[in-house]
């Protein structure tokens, strides 16, 4: 679940000194200077998935910069990657400069110094942060320097799909279950350095083995944006991802536990259309909602075919999953 607090709870005379802690302990030590602050607001949550970790923030403009000193007082030594979802930043590092905009990424590494301002525009900016370990970046450090402080889309190619999975990562990641965790860090860790290796222009030289994981992870992450799509079939994402439906077949076929041994392609869209809708129906905010249009809107184009496929998954038929739930209070 996400860890975080509202400065709202916090008194007005504490809020900027409360927000300049919290950040310094889960990002890094830095110094901050508000633009206001005596009307400053501020968000911060965090979402510990183990091997990274990924921050949620929302804030007034401000500025800030870690100095030699700060980085002696702590270094993660990481890269941290932010995605810019709302409002306007800069961000500064060795000798390049980022103006950064909704939609916008960018990397810096934690043991350097760095300057960034917020609020280019006079407005709240919200903002996500994808923390990686240096141990796990296969990158060499002489090419991640290239990228430091330059801006990324993230409009088209691995930069739309990493975006994306870092969105959707923020919306339901505090829903997964404890050892689906290890699972979102390491598709979350491969998608950004095939984002990066993009911008690079260049090519992750990395065992057989780890190529195909990382591309068994892209197509995971694929689906999972994707699963309300009644056109999400085996050939659309190997098209997609231009491989042929073989290659896609002998991924789904890999002897790693953790990515669903053996498990085909369509039995994992169908699988993960089931537990969505699962979790829905036992939702009291979703009891409105027809059974059918739960069906339909995780890809479900036929009610008689969700209905047998679900009574042959759970034992049970939608509507009477769904009185039994609501009936036991139960919450997914």
């Amino acid at each position: 679940m996400w860890h975080g607090a509202d400065s709202v709870q916090v008194p007005v005379t504490d809020r900027f000194d409360w927000f300049a802690q919290t950040v310094s302990n889960a990002l890094m030590p830095s110094a901050f200077a508000p633009q206001d602050a005596a009307g400053f607001h501020a968000e911060g949550a965090f979402l510990d998935l183990g091997a990274a970790q990924v921050s949620r923030f929302s804030y007034a403009p401000l500025r800030s910069w870690r100095t030699p000193a700060l980085i002696r007082r702590g270094d993660p030594e990481q890269y941290q990657l932010g995605l810019v979802t709302r409002g306007s930043a800069w961000y500064a590092q060795g000798d390049s400069e980022a103006e950064l905009y909704a939609g916008d990424m960018v990397l810096w590494d934690t043991s350097r110094p760095y300057k960034s301002g917020s609020g280019l525009d006079g407005g709240t900016v919200d903002a996500l942060v994808l923390q990686i370990p240096k141990a796990r970046m296969p990158l060499p450090s002489q090419q991640i320097d290239r990228l430091l402080a330059r801006r990324m889309s993230s409009g088209t190619g691995m930069g739309a799909i990493l975006a994306q999975f870092l969105v959707s990562l923020a919306g339901s990641g505090p829903d997964c279950r404890p050892l689906d965790l290890g699972v979102l860090a390491n598709s979350a860790v491969e998608l950004a350095v095939s984002c990066l290796s993009q911008q690079l222009g260049a090519e992750v030289h990395t065992p057989a083995g780890a190529r195909a994981q990382v591309m068994r992870r892209r197509i995971d992450a694929f689906i999972e944006q994707r699963l309300g799509d009644p056109g999400l079939t085996p050939r659309a994402i190997a098209d997609h991802h231009h491989i042929s439906l073989r290659t896609l077949y002998t991924l789904f076929q890999s002897h790693d536990e953790s990515l669903g041994a053996g498990e085909g392609v369509a039995a994992v869209i169908r699988r993960r259309r089931l537990e969505r809708c699962r979790a829905d129906l036992a939702r009291p905010q979703l009891r409105h909602l027809a059974v059918h249009v739960i069906a339909a809107r995780w890809g479900f184009t036929s009610a008689a075919s969700f209905n047998r496929t679900f009574r042959a998954s759970y034992g049970t038929t939608p509507h009477a999953y769904r009185t039994e739930a609501m009936g036991s209070g139960r919450r997914v």
